[in-house]
């Protein structure tokens, strides 16, 4: 299907971003639902109009455009009413997605666990809740296909809003299920005394490219917008031996649908539950603060707390995009901040380097302490060795006493597990 995507700036109005770049990022977005963009502009809106969001000269300047690029689907990118949604499409003929929408499409193709594909539909479902103006809603979608265009893995439903309510609260019960499944596996994690580190950022900053390095493992990794939407977990052993978790998560975007911040929470409470979040950061867009910007008021949107994000590390990562000057530039800064790591996840520059990081924001207070055991605290002798806190042990006739090197986390750990 032809595409045409365009921009509403309204920094008249609004602050917001350089409008060029919000039409590179939206452009970008269109590409990753794998349509075939033609045309793509800025268009400015001193006064938006309540029924059609632009002017009328305009809207029928744009008609021709498309008319003549032969489009079947534009993207506004922006918030696009019911009203001026329903009113663009049939003064244009085509269909219309606003941000949102889009956003929604894109989760809605790439969604792949039983707990995504859920959550995608939850949030698709409850922004579809609000468009029931529109003659050609589909309500029930599912994997494969767009939702907007029709095809296999689609299905047409009434739009009622009792049976589109019905469908909310079905799948909000299925949700419920898989949540309680991921908070048991959750409360088994916290029983294994190995820290979990979440990688968060952008879309597109390179988490996974850094998770695969370090891992070892295969998690798509593309220069792509949203190329990762389900978290990952591995095990990760550091080069001092070390063991750690480390969880990949899916990247943020600014204006993120409110439906998927609800929606996506139990995925990122892997974020709420680590130990240490990294804040992988494009440092090579134009953008990166602003970007950076939006993912901390994510973070904050999700509740994650403020001693996490006092305790969060900045990872700036594609350095190899920069200029030699600049590159340097940042190399100095980041050498001033124990906080803030340069990495390459293409040339693998920096990751040495965060590993230390890594180490030294986990390392936690060490004491020795020692424990008498009986004979019949077999289980608690046995959790103490296979937790390799052990460093010394004498029999006695009453039973053990060993000497114990473990932090207060590991020693709550014990404590917890042998009641």
């Amino acid at each position: 299907m032809l595409c045409a995507v365009i921009h509403p700036d309204l920094s008249g109005l609004v602050k917001r971003r350089t409008p060029e770049l919000a039409l590179e990022e939206a452009v970008n977005l269109a590409e990753a639902l794998d349509v075939e963009v033609v045309t793509s502009l800025v268009v400015k809106i001193p006064k938006p109009k309540a029924g059609t969001l632009f002017g009328k000269g305009k809207v029928e300047e744009l008609e021709a455009l498309f008319a003549a690029n032969d489009v079947g689907l534009v993207i506004v990118d922006g918030i696009v009413t019911p009203v001026q949604q329903r009113n663009l499409e049939e003064a244009w003929d085509v269909k219309v997605l606003d941000r949102t929408g889009l956003i929604l499409e894109i989760f809605s193709a790439r969604a792949a666990t039983r707990e995504g594909v859920l959550q995608v539909d939850l949030a698709h479902l409850t922004y579809q809740k609000s468009r029931l103006v529109r003659s050609w809603t589909h309500l029930e979608r599912q994997r494969g296909g767009l939702g907007f265009i029709g095809g296999p893995g689609e299905t047409q439903i009434e739009s009622d809003r009792r049976a589109l309510a019905d469908q909310i609260h079905r799948i909000k019960i299925q949700l419920n299920k898989v949540v309680k499944t991921r908070a048991l596996h959750r409360s088994a994690r916290k029983k294994i005394p190995y820290p979990i580190v979440a990688l968060v950022g952008y879309t597109n900053a390179g988490k996974s490219t850094i998770f695969n390095k370090i891992t070892g493992a295969d998690v798509v990794a593309k220069d792509m917008l949203f190329a990762t939407l389900d978290p990952t977990m591995r095990g990760v052993e550091l080069p001092s031996g070390r063991k750690i978790i480390l969880s990949d998560t899916v990247g943020f975007i600014s204006d993120l649908p409110t439906q998927l911040v609800a929606a996506f929470r139990a995925t990122l409470e892997e974020v709420l539950d680590a130990d240490l979040v990294l804040h992988v950061r494009d440092i090579s867009h134009p953008e990166t603060v602003e970007q950076a910007r939006d993912v901390v008021e994510i973070l904050t949107e999700i509740g994650i707390s403020d001693q996490a994000q006092d305790g969060m590390l900045e990872v700036w990562n594609k350095i190899d995009n920069l200029s030699d000057e600049k590159a340097d530039a940042f190399r100095t800064s980041a050498e001033r901040d124990s906080k803030h790591c340069i990495t390459s996840a293409i040339t693998g520059e920096g990751l040495d380097n965060l590993y230390d990081v890594i180490e030294t924001s986990l390392a936690e207070p060490v004491k020795n302490e020692c424990l008498t055991l009986n004979f019949s605290q077999g289980k608690n002798r046995a959790w103490l060795y296979a937790h390799n806190v052990v460093i010394g042990e004498e029999q006695t006739e009453e039973g053990y006493v060993l000497n114990v090197k473990w932090t207060k986390k590991v020693s709550n750990q014990y404590i917890s597990s042998n009641r």
